[in-house]
């Protein structure tokens, strides 16, 4: 998020001839910044950038200090990456059908890592086990790099997470691919198949980023800071940036971005309910 974020607003700056500062604000799963923007005066001066968090924390967080629907006006989508699914080598299972054959025969066998209870990377694969209807264990860790250590190491058998993150060790065969979470196959990895093609239709998942401002923020200046991100979204040299790190640039008009996010949030709190996932 801070990389593509510091991109986007040292092109901003220029367009707006304005500074654009990139605060930090880390802690509660997203919440502490989130809401720090929630509660900033309605003058187009502080945006939020959220992910996939927003739309789980809506359900997943009891008592939000915001109202995820209502305290906010969305600006703009600006990046997506679909997710891997990946093993360990040692799994027997030559593509995705043969992975799901095994853990119906054997439920309760197989395991997955993700990086904390409620993360993208956990939702994602109990999204995987609502439609794949299979049974695999959950073994949250406190972050990325521990949970893609013991899956490599073996100690887990499986993990969801950026395709882009994975990438470098599928192609040294320390991890085993079953497919990547997009409709269409990425184009940094082309010889991996989709998920849904492999069985599942429906199965789409990505790690995305948007912008959001306080509620009350005047029309005149949504539509002034959309229309910036899109044609700095849409520039060859940035587009070309963000592909490097596996980013596909999405922008969006503001109402096509709430239409998305209410959705995000509805398809996350069929997850989060079904599984009854609790945050840390």
């Amino acid at each position: 998020m801070d990389a593509v974020v510091r991109l986007l607003g040292q092109e901003m700056a220029k367009a707006l001839g304005q500074p654009v500062v990139v605060d930090n604000r880390p802690g509660a799963g997203t919440v502490v910044g989130v809401n720090v923007a929630a509660k900033s005066a309605p003058d187009g001066y502080t945006l939020v950038c959220v992910a996939t968090s927003f739309a789980a924390n809506h359900t997943l967080v009891a008592k939000l200090p915001y109202d995820s629907l209502k305290d906010f006006r969305p600006v703009g989508s600006l990046t997506r990456e679909p997710h891997g699914l990946v093993g360990n080598p040692s799994i027997l299972a030559l593509d995705l059908r043969q992975l799901v054959a095994y853990a119906k025969a054997n439920p309760g066998k197989l395991s997955y890592a993700s990086p904390g209870n409620g993360t993208g990377q956990h939702l994602a694969f109990e999204l995987l086990k609502s439609i794949a209807g299979i049974d695999i264990l959950h073994i949250p860790y406190k972050g990325n790099a521990p949970a893609m250590t013991d899956v490599i190491g073996g100690q887990v058998n499986l993990a969801i997470g950026n395709l882009s993150v994975f990438l470098p060790q599928i192609r040294a065969g320390k991890l085993k691919a079953f497919g990547v979470s997009s409709a269409q196959r990425s184009p940094i990895a082309p010889d991996i198949p989709t998920i849904a093609e492999q069985g599942l239709p429906g199965f789409e998942t990505y790690a995305w980023f948007g912008l959001l401002a306080p509620a009350g923020v005047p029309d005149s200046i949504v539509s002034r800071l959309n229309g910036e991100i899109t044609r700095i979204l849409l520039r060859t040299e940035v587009r070309d940036k963000l592909a490097n790190g596996g980013l596909e640039p999405i922008p969006r008009m503001p109402q096509e971005y709430g239409t998305f996010l209410r959705a995000e949030i509805g398809k996350y709190a069929k997850v989060i309910k079904e599984a009854n996932i609790k945050a840390d």
